[in-house]
């Protein structure tokens, strides 16, 4: 079996499915392949803060209505370290950014209704998908799909099939270069139907562990308790998280803490990851396949909206006006804006947690970093506005 189409993209999470959907909205012909089925990928539980930047390429798809209806809008965070509290005035400081809570979840179905709305081509459950030619003029991808074996014939692919996706392994090894930091510890995580803790979200450096309180609407909240990576979910039970939780918030936050049962819990480990460059010939890569960060800046997500942006404009201006030159400058134009991101939530990681085998003098410098970031109202505005996003360079 054949088919046809201008741009394949890889991978149906959120980044395939902006992708898809604001070229479908340009009149650009895409088909979309995933491996996994549609329940699967609503069930995957991340992130939930999206910067001005991700809710912008929101509206501009045509698929806010929800989220603008039912997303929380935060206009601010609060930092914790040894106890004394610090609230971080986004709006203010940035003159007038916000970011919007609102889960990633949320977001991918709501692209997965516009895209069965608008007609577009999402196949699911895609076996052994294979891009092939991509330096050559027709690229092409095989894959087999209810038994058959079908070739998807394309101008362009996008590969938005995450970290362990088949798109950067189809990337010859010498043509990339890798850079990553492994951090020595994982974030275990506890989602439960019960309200926030904080009307904001709260990032709070203790010395038996980092701990986040963030939520995804105003009666489910999600927490993360920073653990080693030789725990194991089945260590937690859910008392034990709540309790741990209340001994690393100050008093007065963990008495208004309400508890209840877990409807997930998981532990995911910390890693800054790079890959460049990030296309090849006629594939790009997009978000997790090519960039991975801690979340303790809310990037991870919302960068590969940064990627599916300056991806998305090029190929815009490729079909509208034979701009093909371009082409060459996704790579330069992402890692530009993946490498702040980088360096925000490396920041934010080395900033507020408790790293095994740090000596007084660590300790000192940690404590003077936040004291001088919350003190300074130069730094204060350097933590607002990485953290409500960067924003994008001109595509041209």
């Amino acid at each position: 079996m054949n088919m046809k189409t201008k741009v394949a993209i890889i991978g149906a999470g959120p980044s395939g499915l902006l992708l898809g959907q604001l070229l479908h909205k340009a009149g650009i012909d895409n088909i979309i392949l995933e491996r996994q089925t549609p329940d699967y990928v609503l069930g995957r539980i991340r992130a939930g803060v999206l910067e001005q930047g991700m809710v912008n390429m929101l509206r501009e798809a045509g698929v806010a209505e929800r989220m603008e209806r039912e997303g929380l809008v935060h206009e601010g965070i609060e930092l914790i370290y040894n106890g004394k509290r610090d609230r971080i005035d986004l709006k203010a400081l940035t003159g007038g950014d916000t970011v919007v809570v609102y889960g990633q979840t949320e977001v991918t179905r709501d692209l997965m209704e516009a895209r069965a709305a608008s007609g577009a081509v999402t196949i699911y459950q895609a076996a052994n998908v294979q891009p092939h030619e991509l330096k050559g003029e027709q690229p092409y991808i095989t894959f087999e799909h209810n038994g058959e074996s079908v070739r998807l014939d394309c101008d362009y692919i996008a590969g938005c099939d995450g970290f362990h996706g088949v798109s950067r392994q189809s990337i010859p090894a010498e043509v990339l270069k890798h850079y990553e930091r492994v951090y020595p510890f994982g974030w275990l995580g506890l989602l439960a139907d019960t309200p926030p803790v904080n009307h904001e979200l709260i990032y709070a450096q203790h010395e038996r562990g980092f701990v986040l309180c963030s939520q995804r609407s105003a009666t489910r909240s999600r927490y993360y308790l920073q653990v080693p990576l030789t725990d194991k979910v089945e260590d937690w039970s859910d008392q034990r998280f709540w309790d741990e939780l209340k001994t690393r918030l100050p008093q007065d936050v963990a008495a208004k803490l309400v508890t209840g049962p877990s409807l997930e819990k998981s532990i995911a480990p910390l890693r800054s990851y790079v890959v460049e460059p990030m296309q090849y010939g006629k594939l790009f890569l997009v978000g997790d396949a090519a960039h991975i960060v801690p979340p303790t800046g809310a990037k991870g997500l919302n960068l590969a909206a940064s990627d599916v942006c300056y991806l998305y404009r090029i190929l815009v201006k490729v079909y509208r006006e034979g701009r093909t030159e371009l082409l060459e400058k996704y790579s330069e134009l992402a890692l530009r804006r993946i490498w702040k991101a980088e360096r925000f939530s490396w920041f934010m990681t080395t900033l507020l947690h408790d790293f095994p085998g740090a000596d007084a003098f660590d300790q000192r410098m940690q404590r003077s970093d936040y004291d001088y970031y919350t003190g300074s109202p130069a730094g204060r505005k350097t933590i607002a506005e990485n953290y409500v996003g960067l924003p994008f360079d001109e595509v041209d």
